[in-house]
């Protein structure tokens, strides 16, 4: 009988899994001007991304709630909230992060290791797409339901 350990999210080896997470980490965190830097960015677009992008958000609006990020995903991806909700952002990873809205609507500034900031939901219900600032590929969307 073989053992080869799997890890249980996606099945890849344990040690292919630690390398292209040491590999993502590297990439993600190359540059810290907006400059050219397209080589790492354009590598990690074209990368599958973690279960984290395909877990929805709650379905009810909540008052509360709280984004976490972890190996350079937001978790829940998409999050449904109450106009002018208060959102709390928990950066459990290893580099610094944001949370700001494509439409500028919020921003969280940048987030530094083991730190949390929060937010404001805007009032006027819609969809708003967010990214981190620092790592483009790092998508989230903010479902504002009344």
């Amino acid at each position: 009988m073989t053992s080869h350990h799997r890890s249980r999210a996606s099945g890849l080896p344990a040690t292919a899994l630690a390398i292209l997470t040491l590999a993502v980490v590297a990439a993600g965190c190359g540059g810290s001007s907006g400059g050219s830097g397209a080589s790492g960015t354009a590598s990690m677009s074209n990368m599958p991304m973690s279960s984290a992008s395909s877990s929805g958000g709650s379905s009810t609006p909540v008052s509360g709630s709280t984004i976490s990020i972890k190996n350079f995903a937001y978790s829940p991806a998409t999050l449904t909230v109450a106009p002018g909700a208060r959102i709390t952002v928990r950066n459990n990873d290893t580099a610094p992060h944001t949370v700001t809205a494509k439409d500028k609507s919020f921003d969280t500034g940048t987030i530094d290791p083991g730190k949390t900031a929060t937010f404001t939901a805007p009032t006027k219900p819609g969809t708003y797409d967010y990214i981190c600032t620092i790592h483009p590929y790092m998508k989230g969307t903010l479902i504002v339901r009344g």
